[in-house]
């Protein structure tokens, strides 16, 4: 029996379907990420997990039960808030426990865990400081305290960490990824970040106009998208037409062959190829490389990878992203030789 299962989930406002029979399987202790642009409903499943919306039709079912008809309280899962909701009013220990106070926890009980919640986050010598007291940083650590503390099963997240900057941002994902680890507990994550989803997540659900199109593996996802939608999406990509016959590919103005784990052996009269800019190499490469001319329309300066805009000569464009040592400014203007592996080289058809 599976875990958490959102089966069939629809939810409108009006004419507009926030959620389009939206189904996801989840296994005890994932933590999966729902990404995808703003307005795409991935907010919209997160509060109907948690009981804040009431979905137009569908299920959810936790260990086979529906909890559809569940107040927040009756779900046994915990919810960390974009602006992270904290009570002024209370210090760090009084807002870890908060949620053990309303379920009436002895206050001895509540003690200890107070104190396991503040050594797992590390804010043991910030306990008795309000919010106002504390960084971005500390702030989140004590919501994600706050909300793992009663012990829930399941702990949902609606982009806890887009308020951060770069730097905190990405000490606090290497945070959570520890919290995941050491609780057990299974993540449902909410992000518009692309990078944030990849280095996180045990998997992915790509949302895009109140459905998922895509899901799968982070892995999966980055090297082998099967929608042109989360190719665009997740990470950044170059697309070119291209078409096979008698087993030969043809694109970027060149003809090769592709391996067996990007050609589905069938030809095809009009396909769409996808290619990284860090995937694309300055030179003929090496033997089976596949190797083409195009001219260098822009250059911009990027440190240890300049930026260029490429374009071939059916006229299609496209950027590359090549070592700075290999290509310099000079090489505006010009047409010049570059090659990727065939195995970098993705189909859509």
């Amino acid at each position: 029996m599976s875990f958490l299962v959102v089966d069939s989930l629809t939810m409108t406002y009006g004419p507009l379907r926030a959620l389009n029979d939206v189904s996801l399987t989840v296994k005890e202790g994932e933590f999966i990420s729902l990404l995808g642009p703003s307005g795409s409903g991935k907010t919209t499943l997160l509060m109907s997990l948690a009981g804040f919306n009431k979905p137009t039709s569908g299920r959810i079912l936790l260990d086979g039960q529906d909890i559809i008809a569940r107040e927040p309280e009756d779900r046994d899962f915990g919810f960390v808030f974009q602006g992270y909701a904290l009570f002024p009013h209370l210090s760090v220990s009084g807002n870890i426990a908060f949620p053990l106070k309303v379920r009436k926890w002895d206050a001895v009980r509540i003690r200890a865990r107070v104190e396991e919640m503040l050594a797992l986050v590390g804010l043991k010598s910030l306990a008795d400081r309000k919010p106002r007291q504390l960084s971005g940083g500390q702030q989140q650590r004590v919501a994600l305290a706050r909300a793992l503390s009663f012990g829930p099963r399941v702990l949902l997240l609606d982009e806890p960490l887009s308020a951060l900057d770069r730097m905190l941002r990405e000490q606090m994902q290497t945070e959570l990824r520890r919290l995941h680890r050491e609780t057990g507990v299974t993540f449902l994550y909410v992000t518009h970040d692309q990078q944030e989803a990849l280095t996180m997540s045990d998997r992915i659900a790509v949302f895009e106009k109140g459905k998922i199109v895509e899901e799968g593996s982070p892995t999966r996802l980055f090297k082998s998208p099967t929608t042109r939608f989360v190719a665009e999406f997740l990470g950044e990509n170059n697309f070119v037409k291209g078409s096979r016959a008698n087993g030969v590919w043809q694109g970027f103005g060149t003809s090769f062959s592709l391996p067996e784990q990007r050609d589905s052996g069938e030809d095809a009269g009009s396909a769409t190829l996808w290619l990284r800019p860090g995937d694309i190499g300055f030179g003929t490469g090496r033997d089976g490389d596949i190797s083409f001319t195009a001219k260098v329309e822009d250059f911009v300066f990027g440190g240890t990878h300049n930026r260029l805009a490429l374009r071939l000569r059916s006229g299609e464009t496209f950027v590359a992203s090549i070592s700075a040592d290999l290509v310099a400014e000079d090489a505006l203007g010009k047409d010049l030789t570059f090659h990727a592996r065939p195995e970098a080289v993705g189909v859509l058809r």
